[in-house]
C-alpha cells in the first residue's frame, strides 16, 4: 500500500504562483507514475501532469504547458507541481495520484492510489 498527503494549495491572485507537494509514504519502490489531476468546480477531473518516476519523463497538458511544471525530490519521496502565471480557471481541488505502471498518464485507471486533495484558487 501507498499513502499520498498532498498539500500546498491556497488562495492566490490571477498571475500569482502556487507549489504543490505530494508526499508518498509506504511501499513507494512500487511507484512508476505520479500525477497531478485537478476537478474544477461542477466539472470532471482532469489531467494535469505527470511524471515517470524511474526515467524523469514529464507529460503535461496543453492548458498547463508553459506554465506548471512537475518535479521530483526522490530523498523525499515527494513530487511538486509548481504552478505560474495563474489564471481563474486554473481554480480547483488538486489531487496527487500514484500508480504502479507505466498506463497512458492522462488516464485514472493508470492510478492505484490518490491524496486527499488540495485547494487551489485563483482570484480574478
Amino acid at each position: 500500500q501507498v499513502q499520498l498527503i498532498d498539500s500546498g494549495g491556497g488562495l492566490v491572485q490571477a498571475g500569482g504562483s502556487l507549489r504543490l507537494a505530494c508526499t508518498a509514504s509506504g511501499r513507494t519502490s512500487s511507484i512508476n507514475t505520479v500525477s497531478w489531476f485537478r476537478q474544477p468546480p461542477g466539472k470532471e477531473r482532469e489531467f494535469v501532469a505527470a511524471l515517470r518516476w524511474w526515467s524523469g519523463t514529464t507529460y503535461y497538458a496543453d492548458s498547463v504547458k508553459g506554465r506548471f511544471t512537475i518535479s521530483r525530490d526522490n530523498a523525499k519521496n515527494t513530487v511538486y507541481l509548481q504552478m505560474n502565471s495563474l489564471k481563474p480557471e486554473d481554480t480547483a481541488v488538486y489531487y496527487c495520484a500514484a500508480g504502479p505502471n507505466s498506463g497512458r498518464p492522462e488516464y485514472t485507471g493508470t492510478y492505484h492510489y490518490w491524496g486527499p486533495g488540495t485547494q487551489v484558487t485563483v482570484s480574478s
